[in-house]
């Protein structure tokens, strides 16, 4: 796979009683690294909003490895693991700092119509969009 990698900073409102990183913020920093591999691509998923296109999560799962705590770094690699033309799987790998593997996890998207929710082609609306997930579907 072919990944494209971002970082963020672990606050402290992301941590819970524990001291660790509470769960749902992994699906936060799943989108932040979402977000990097579409502008990686050249895109921006407004653009898309504005044409009246969204790609809602349909599916998502987390792995918990080890934990991440206030101070350190959330290291972000992101991969497209399937791409069918309608429907995208993202993959992604979260690592402390000491490139340990910490999170690992899958979201599922569709790209539907705003006004009625129905799924829609990718390869016919956004064409770009397509020969580059194809790309990044196809790399080993």
């Amino acid at each position: 796979m072919k990944f494209v990698e971002s970082s963020v900073d672990v606050r402290y409102a992301e941590t819970d009683q524990m001291g660790v990183v509470y769960h749902a913020n992994y699906l936060v920093w799943f989108e932040i690294g979402r977000t990097k591999l579409i502008e990686h691509l050249g895109f921006k998923y407004a653009d898309m909003e504005r044409e009246g296109i969204l790609s809602p999560v349909t599916d998502i799962h987390a792995s918990y490895k080890k934990p991440l705590t206030y101070g350190q770094k959330a290291h972000i690699k992101t991969a497209v693991k399937e791409y069918s033309g309608i429907k995208v799987v993202y993959y992604y790998e979260i690592f402390n700092d000491e490139n340990e593997l910490c999170v690992t996890g899958e979201s599922t998207h569709v790209c539907v119509k705003k006004e009625n929710f129905r799924p829609i082609s990718i390869k016919k609306y956004f064409p770009d969009w397509h020969e580059a997930y194809m790309e990044m579907s196809s790399s080993e």
